[in-house]
Formats: C-alpha cells, structure tokens, sequence
C-alpha cells in the first residue's frame, strides 16, 4: 500500500453496525494511493468528487472518473486505486436498502442531484433521525443511485485460469493490435474454440474487451495529464486518430475535451 498523508474523516469498517440503512463517509487522498484488497458488510457505492478511482475486484475493473461512481455489493473483495489528488464521498449501504440495487459492480453516471446528496450524506451524523431531513436525504440518495444510467465501461475477468492470466497480462500492458488469432496461439486453440471460450467467459467479444481494457487504461492517464498522442501509442494504435475515434464512440466526447473537463 502506497504510504502518505491521507484525512480521514470515517473509516467504513468503524461503521458496518451502525443501526442505520445507509451511512454517508469521506475520505481526501493523495495522489496515487492505494487501498488493498477487503470487503464490507454492507455495498458501497464509491464516488470521487475530485480525482478518479480505479476499482479491481476478482471479477473485473471499475474506472470511475469525474461525475461517475462505483457500485461495489455486499461482500465483494475489492481494492482502489487514486488516480491524482482523490476526494471520496460515499455511501455504504445495508442489504435492507439495497435490494434494489444490482448484485454486480458497475459504473453509473452521477447527476448533480446525485453528487449533491453524496456530498451532504457526509456531513450527515452517523446516528442520524430517520424521520427528518437526514433521512430523507438518505432515501432520497438510494432511489438516485437505483435509477442512475449504467455506464458501459467495465472489463469482466473470466474464471478459465490460463484465459484469465492473459487477460491480466493485457490490462497491465495493452495493445490495441493484438488479435484473436495471437490470443488463441498463445493459448493453444483453434480461433473458433477461443471465440467461443471468451464470449461464454467474459459475456463480451474479444474486440468489445479489448476496447473496454483500453479504455479503462487511457481514462486514469487523461485524467492524470497524459499527452492523447503518448497514450494512442503506448496502446498500440498508430496515431490519435483511431484512439480518438474509439474514444468518443465509447465515452461519448474526444479524449481532448475529456483531459480539459475540470476533475
């Protein structure tokens, strides 16, 4: 674990029985911190106000930027990752007021309705009056994060372990050239068998993950600072171009005018 100055204002583990539904926390981190791998009782859904996180669980990754979250269920080994100066504000929340919520993690838009009530449930008292204002706002913070639109940009991990070591190997070096048939070699099948394994395995085609991995490896770069063009070609694309091109169709901006959005 990266060692610096963090500001603690609630630690989650000191507050999986309080008697309440939904426990508003914030944290400030330094740049580049990391969180090991643990697990909460209750789900947690893990915001940045300033920053972004990068959730790795056993199932896949999670990049959350700015005006995103992360959805993480009960019990779900996971660990973080600050990308930059971080600011969390998040809400941990009780089986008893998630059983609306999904049951895998995922990344969800944060409306300004919603960062705002995320911002109040911290100053909220851990002991707050459920029949008052603070609950209220409480209830009022689970039923936006219920209807929150998902944001397609996750990179499930399969459970074949040779497939899932390949994969892993990608994300900490991925290259937006390699191919079905230089991962079906490595792996010693038939370009039909592995289509077929990766599809049944990670629920996407191979070009949909390898997109998704680049993604989620580009989003924390951009928001760090990072030069469009050294990123397109530390992940293999010839030029900005291409990158730009996937970049917009799958976040919805240029990868440009996403670096200049105030985090």
């Amino acid at each position: 674990m990266h060692v610096g100055h963090m500001i603690q204002h609630r630690h989650p583990d000191d507050y999986e029985n309080v008697p309440r539904a939904v426990v508003g926390i914030g944290n400030d981190y330094p740049t580049s911190f990391e969180l090991a791998e643990h697990s909460h009782r209750r789900g947690q859904f893990l915001y940045a106000a300033r920053g972004v996180v990068a959730v790795s669980t056993p199932g896949g990754a999670w990049v959350a930027p700015v005006e995103r979250g992360v959805w993480i269920p009960a019990g779900t080994p996971h660990s973080v990752r600050m990308v930059g100066a971080v600011q969390t504000r998040s809400v941990l929340v009780d089986q008893s007021a998630s059983a609306r919520l999904a049951e895998t993690c995922r990344v969800v838009a944060v409306s300004p309705l919603l960062r705002q009530l995320l911002v109040a449930a911290a100053e909220v008292p851990a002991e707050y009056d459920e029949g008052g204002r603070d609950g209220l706002v409480m209830d009022l913070l689970v039923a936006e994060i219920c209807q929150a639109p998902v944001i397609p940009i996750l990179v499930p991990f399969p459970r074949h372990a040779a497939l899932a070591q390949r994969c892993h190997r990608f994300l900490e070096s991925p290259r937006a050239g390699e191919t079905i048939d230089d991962w079906s070699h490595a792996l010693a099948m038939n370009r039909r068998r592995f289509t077929r394994l990766f599809r049944r395995e990670t629920g996407m085609s191979f070009a949909e993950w390898r997109q998704q991995a680049c993604l989620s490896v580009a989003l924390p770069r951009l928001a760090s600072g990072d030069s469009v063009t050294a990123i397109a070609l530390d992940l293999g694309y010839d030029g900005p171009g291409n990158f730009s091109t996937m970049f917009k169709r799958l976040v919805g901006v240029t990868p440009s005018r996403y670096r200049g959005q105030p985090l």
